[in-house]
């Protein structure tokens, strides 16, 4: 009898492994590197980068992106206040990271147009992993959709061009975070902690002088500490 059921158990077992072999999830994106300076000062780097620094950039961008849909962030954040002089602050844990050597990230198409090179990746989930983005995705996380800033010559003066595209997607969570706070809370908290992550891949441009970060995310606000508490 209890040799039945042991045969019985792994049956089931073959049979759930194969099924989340056979429900694969695979996310797909688009990096996007100028091959030409864009800003108005030098960076410290090449005029013009060669295609196969472009690649290795587009593609560690690839990686950051998934990583940041899969795991995304936990973050404390500080809405700052001008008439305390308190300044505006986000601070920023990764949950876990995706590196651009994983095996599971698959280049789709390369391409050069107009001195941009872009980088199609797919990323294949492996079940942990998509445990953790049905969690994400979940209906009580709200997605937001928002557009971050950074100044050309970078937030404090010159800086390289991954910095440049981090502080603008900064600038959006901010923004998000701030959208999220607003819908819970009725006066503006001194901190609040929870959780962010990326939906769908940032889309980055040249906007009104500036860098700009389009992207979506989804935040969880875990907890709000107020003014009173200080």
């Amino acid at each position: 009898m209890r040799k039945g059921l042991k045969l019985v158990f792994k049956a089931f077992l073959l049979l759930l492994l194969s099924s989340q072999r056979s429900q694969e999830v695979v996310l797909r994106g688009e990096a996007a590197v100028d091959l030409e300076p864009v800003y108005l000062v030098r960076l410290g780097e090449k005029t013009v980068i060669d295609a196969e620094t472009a690649a290795i950039w587009a593609l560690e961008e690839c990686a950051d992106a998934f990583s940041g849909m899969v795991y995304g962030w936990e973050f404390d954040y500080e809405p700052g206040e001008r008439a305390r002089s308190l300044k505006e602050k986000l601070t920023l844990t990764a949950l876990g990271s995706i590196k651009s050597e994983d095996p599971r990230i698959k280049i789709s198409s390369a391409s050069i147009r107009d001195n941009v090179y872009y980088l199609w990746c797919d990323f294949n989930l492996s079940v942990e992993q998509q445990f953790r983005l049905r969690t994400w995705n979940s209906a009580d996380k709200k997605e937001r959709a928002v557009r971050g800033y950074s100044p050309l010559e970078g937030p404090e003066g010159i800086t390289e061009r991954k910095m440049i595209k981090q502080s603008a997607l900064e600038d959006a969570m901010k923004k998000a975070i701030r959208a999220a706070l607003a819908e819970k809370e009725r006066n503006r908290p001194r901190i609040a902690h929870g959780k962010i992550a990326l939906s769908a891949f940032p889309i980055y441009r040249i906007f009104a002088g500036n860098w700009a970060a389009q992207a979506r995310f989804r935040v969880e606000i875990t907890e709000v500490i107020p003014f009173s508490a200080y």
